[in-house]
């Protein structure tokens, strides 16, 4: 067998089925913001809507939802219909029941929702949809982005935030560097 095989025990022919599931398309399709255009977007943001968000410590949104609280600049609204309040905050039943406009909203929904959560994106004034790890729904950006808005999809806002301001190494993780120097956080 070549070691130019994509499994160990597959034939050429069959390799692609031993590839884990990308959420990432091929060539030719939506193409994501450069690095520069998300850490401007999350310079130029003041708040954030974290629709999809959790009260269970054991789900991403609630860990997410914790790191922004505390680590970061942001006013940070959680929007979960099931939910009266997530992190001592309040929980809204929808983007538009927000008390502001949301600079960038947060989704932590299945990939089928991906598309009305984009419209009501839309419809609530935000600037920019943030699709978490994994998500990736060509049909919800072009919804967002036909309206104007910035669209990130298949990234963490939490690790991208740290990183932009050395909370993570460039691959997103703790880079173990203990300093007495004080992080300034830029809005």
């Amino acid at each position: 067998m070549s070691t130019d095989d994509a499994c160990e025990f597959t034939p050429p022919a069959a390799a692609v089925a031993c590839e884990l599931p990308s959420a990432t398309p091929t060539a030719g399709a939506w193409a994501s913001p450069s690095q520069q255009e998300r850490f401007a977007l999350l310079r130029r943001s003041r708040s954030i809507a974290i629709v999809g968000a959790s009260s269970n410590p054991a789900r991403a949104s609630y860990f997410v939802g914790t790191y922004l609280l505390s680590s970061s600049p942001y006013d940070v609204y959680f929007v979960n219909p099931m939910a009266d309040e997530i992190l001592g905050q309040p929980a809204y039943r929808s983007l538009a029941d927000l008390p502001v406009v949301p600079d960038i909203v947060d989704v932590f929904r299945k990939h089928d929702d991906l598309p009305g959560v984009a419209q009501e994106a839309v419809d609530a004034g935000a600037k920019a949809l943030w699709l978490q790890l994994g998500s990736w729904n060509e049909e919800a950006a072009a919804i967002a982005e036909s309206a104007g808005l910035s669209v990130v999809m298949d990234r963490c806002i939490k690790i991208e935030h740290a990183r932009f301001h050395g909370g993570l190494h460039l691959a997103g993780f703790d880079t173990g560097v203990i300093s007495a120097k004080r992080q300034l956080l830029a809005r």
